[in-house]
């Protein structure tokens, strides 16, 4: 099996390798998905002009799930990608044979994050708007970001510092001062706290992660506290709504007219969408369209999606209330170490359940960096504070 879409000839070092939702005009950006097929982009992402400035060489495109957004990339037109019985992340794989010194990939629904805490790796979500999504394939625009993926914390504050800046071309983009504050370390944490309901469903091995996570906090002077916060649970059914709505939106634009797959056969404009859309998109993808689409029907707009918007901000307000108190927040990433493809089969929309762990940060758009197996969420722009936390859980301080 194949970990990269496209592969880099003699890549020099330092290295990075990009997941295949990141446009390059050198290597094709398929998205995962049959309906871009070897699509060539016009020109590069604004992280990757960052990268190369900065002499960073581009070992590669690493393969994605189908436009990114399922468990951890199973959904992927040319098949998941399985070791040792065991569904794997293409960037992780690659970074874990040592091919790249970090990978740069969109997290559009958490599957980066989970990848990163099952092969033991640190992956940072940045705060919202201090990267630039400006050359990425747009499906879940409120929420996703560009992240970066490397074997330590240090690795991973480097290559951000690289990527993070305002960008004119991206609406979303925080000003210069506040990208140029997310990069500010720090030492160790006052004061953790735990969210004990995100642990009733994990299993032993996530539990013994939290656990080993809170001991070293402990170690290094920072006081840890288990506390009750059921209103961010809500986080998992508000993101799952906005996701499905926006990814409705963004893949309307792939019609077999101006780009992408078109089937061969057709008869009238309303066949060629419809025949070029179910030949091209998986079954995952086919489900989210419809969940959106329902969700932002004239029926259901304001009971449903209108309803997530607010569900939000209130959780937003929780997480500025647990922040007043606590410098992290220390949660499962993923409910267990492992995901197999007969769990996948059994529940094939699996990435919607265990949002219940990534979608707190995707919500809310703040930084959540994944170390020794588990996540830190901190406020907006505590990026690299949480690096540095970062450190601690992984020993890289020691």
């Amino acid at each position: 099996m194949s970990f990269y879409n496209a592969k880099a000839e003699n890549v020099s070092s330092p290295s990075v390798i990009l997941d295949d939702m990141i446009l390059t005009k050198d290597m094709p950006t398929t998205a995962g998905s049959r309906m871009l097929d070897s699509y060539m982009s016009l020109f590069d992402a604004e992280a990757v002009s960052k990268l190369r400035a900065a002499g960073y060489a581009i070992a590669g495109k690493a393969a994605v799930g189908e436009f990114a957004f399922d468990l951890i990339g199973e959904s992927a037109y040319g098949g998941a990608l399985v070791r040792d019985g065991k569904l794997v992340s293409a960037a992780c794989e690659i970074l874990l044979s040592g091919e790249a010194d970090a990978a740069v990939t969109l997290d559009v629904n958490g599957s980066v994050r989970r990848a990163s805490a099952q092969s033991g790796l640190v992956s940072l979500k940045p705060t919202y708007g201090t990267v630039s999504r400006f050359g990425t394939v747009p499906v879940a625009c409120s929420g996703e970001c560009v992240s970066v993926v490397a074997e330590t914390a240090d690795k991973c504050a480097e290559i951000f510092s690289v990527i993070v800046g305002h960008d004119a071309k991206d609406g979303t983009s925080l000003s210069a001062s506040q990208c140029q504050a997310a990069l500010a370390r720090a030492s160790a944490p006052k004061k953790v706290c735990v969210i004990e309901d995100f642990l009733q469903e994990v299993d032993a091995d996530v539990k013994d992660k939290i656990d080993a996570a809170c001991a070293a906090f402990e170690k290094a002077g920072a006081t840890v506290e288990k506390i009750s916060v059921p209103t961010l649970l809500a986080a998992r059914a508000a993101w799952n709504i906005l996701f499905s709505a926006e990814l409705c939106n963004n893949v309307s634009r792939y019609d077999g007219v101006k780009y992408g797959y078109r089937a061969e056969s057709f008869s009238g404009i309303d066949e060629l969408y419809t025949n070029s859309r179910t030949e091209a998109f998986g079954k995952l993808l086919k489900t989210a369209i419809i969940y959106g689409s329902e969700t932002l029907s004239t029926e259901n707009y304001m009971k449903v999606y209108d309803k997530a918007l607010r569900t939000r901000r209130v959780i937003a307000e929780k997480f500025a209330e647990l922040f007043a108190e606590y410098d992290a927040v220390l949660l499962p990433a993923v409910s267990k170490m492992a995901y197999t493809e007969e769990m996948v089969a059994e529940k094939h929309d699996l990435c919607y359940v265990e949002n219940l762990y990534t979608a707190p940060a995707s919500v809310t758009g703040l930084p959540s960096v994944v170390c020794g197996g588990v996540a830190l969420i901190g406020p907006a722009l505590s990026d690299g504070k949480l690096l540095s936390y970062a450190k601690i859980v992984t020993g890289e301080e020691n």
